[in-house]
């Protein structure tokens, strides 16, 4: 079964996009359109509506998130024994340099941003309409056959549908919970590592 991991308080304990906008944009715009997101917004309009407000240099930015993010203890341990695709909604120039600090190689799939000093423009690796989900999502960026997906948020749900497993945490198990989706629920990921190898372990 391929695991796949989204980024953003999945594999970092919090949400680095909404860290980088509450430090270097508006973060009332990041809540407010968070909150229309599924009603007059998709995501991905929500999140270059956002990204507009940053106008700081990149490298100040990752400085920051190099010097601040923290990742869910077991990420090392999940990568060395099952090899994850990371797809996520944020951006290779934020994310990169984290798992470099880390000394982590793992196969990502994210979105690019231009540090446009009028306003970070965001370039979207996948601008498609998810035919299930009415919007682009990550459904299409999942490998064919068995999938565990383990994620937290919006973005993760159309994916976290198409998945053979889940496990989630935060805003995506309060989704599926009133869905009545299954999921596991994970602290860190040694709790996802632990269940993996569970699961596959011999009676």
């Amino acid at each position: 079964m391929q695991l796949v991991l989204d980024w953003d308080g999945t594999v970092t304990e919090q949400d680095t996009l909404a860290l980088v906008v509450e430090w270097f944009g508006d973060g009332a715009t990041y809540r407010r359109n968070g909150c229309l997101m599924g009603r007059s917004l998709t995501h991905d309009q929500a999140l270059a509506c956002s990204l507009a407000t940053i106008r700081a240099p990149l490298p100040e930015v990752v400085d920051r998130l190099r010097d601040t993010v923290r990742l869910r203890p077991g990420l090392r341990e999940l990568v060395e024994r099952h090899r994850p695709l990371v797809v996520s909604s944020g951006f290779h120039e934020l994310i990169e340099p984290v798992l470099a600090r880390e000394g982590i190689e793992v196969e990502l799939l994210a979105n690019h941003v231009d540090a446009d000093s009028d306003g970070w423009q965001v370039r979207f690796r996948d601008v498609a309409v998810c035919p299930a989900f009415g919007e682009p999502c990550k459904r299409s960026a999942l490998p064919s056959g068995p999938v565990a997906y383990v994620g937290d948020g919006y973005s993760d749900r159309c994916a976290a549908l198409a998945a053979t497993r889940v496990f989630a945490t935060g805003g995506l198990a309060e989704w599926l919970a009133s869905r009545d989706v299954a999921y596991e629920r994970f602290g860190n990921l040694y709790d996802v590592l632990a269940a993996l190898e569970a699961r596959a372990a011999p009676a």
